[in-house]
């Protein structure tokens, strides 16, 4: 399932949303530029490489300074391809700019960069020999789908199936789509464990650490009360969908 649109508008512009695809972008850009040598060591410097702070060691004899953490940071806005940060800024575009609006601009960024870091963490905790670089927005992202989860479980989203050769659209909700999301990278980080994976293609614990970071933080960063607007109506369960237009404003 790739998800097209949620059903949800944004009723204020997303400034972070914006400025955090922009900063993946332009760092992207510079990636292909570089040669690939370069870009090799690009990703082992600024790049998370557990192995690099489990093992200092093997740092120091490949030249890696292992007392340097600012990898936790930078490796979230570096990405291996074309399609790994297009799919990664696809899903911030969809989910970013609802959960930032119930955070605020400042709050989000706080949340998205926490996040981010939970999943580095736990990439490194659950992959202590890797000696390959992870990079990627994942763990971040995915802490913004766990606070999308919890906030807008009702939301409803269109997601492309395609089938042979032929595309199918579906409107499903967002519970179950993030729900089977979640639990896909759990079953995948588990079977990574139980063969002692080396991972260097996709970082599951990144996301599931991100993941669970996201729903838990989201209790510390959502503004309450009177800060936020009324909720849409797609906000709550299908039913509410053709309830009349003032209902939630004179019932809530």
């Amino acid at each position: 399932m790739f998800p097209i649109r949620d059903t949800i508008p944004s009723k204020s512009p997303p400034i972070t949303t914006w400025l955090l695809i922009f900063a993946n972008s332009i760092v992207f850009f510079f990636e292909v530029g570089m040669p690939p040598q370069q870009l090799e060591g690009f990703m082992y410097l600024f790049g998370l490489v557990p192995a690099r702070y489990m093992h200092p060691e093997w740092a120091a004899a490949v030249g890696l300074p292992f007392n340097d953490y600012s990898p936790f940071l930078t490796s979230m806005f570096l990405h291996g391809g074309w399609l790994h940060i297009i799919l990664n800024m696809w899903a911030l575009w969809i989910f970013g700019d609802n959960v930032e609006e119930r955070m605020g601009s400042i709050r989000f960024l706080i949340f998205y960069l926490l996040c981010g870091l939970s999943g580095s963490v736990a990439h490194l905790l659950a992959n202590p020999d890797s000696t390959v670089p992870a990079v990627g927005a994942s763990g971040a992202i995915a802490g913004v789908l766990g606070a999308y989860l919890v906030l807008f479980p009702f939301a409803r989203l269109i997601v492309l199936v395609p089938i042979l050769i032929f595309p199918f659209f579906f409107e499903v909700p967002a519970a179950f789509f993030i729900g089977f999301w979640a639990l896909s990278q759990l079953f995948s980080g588990t079977l990574s464990l139980a063969y002692h994976a080396n991972v260097g293609g996709v970082a599951w614990w990144g996301h599931i650490g991100g993941f669970a970071a996201g729903i838990v933080l989201q209790f510390f960063f959502v503004k309450r009360g009177n800060a936020y607007r009324l909720p849409s109506r797609d906000e709550y369960g299908i039913e509410s969908a053709w309830v009349p237009k003032n209902y939630w404003r004179h019932n809530v």
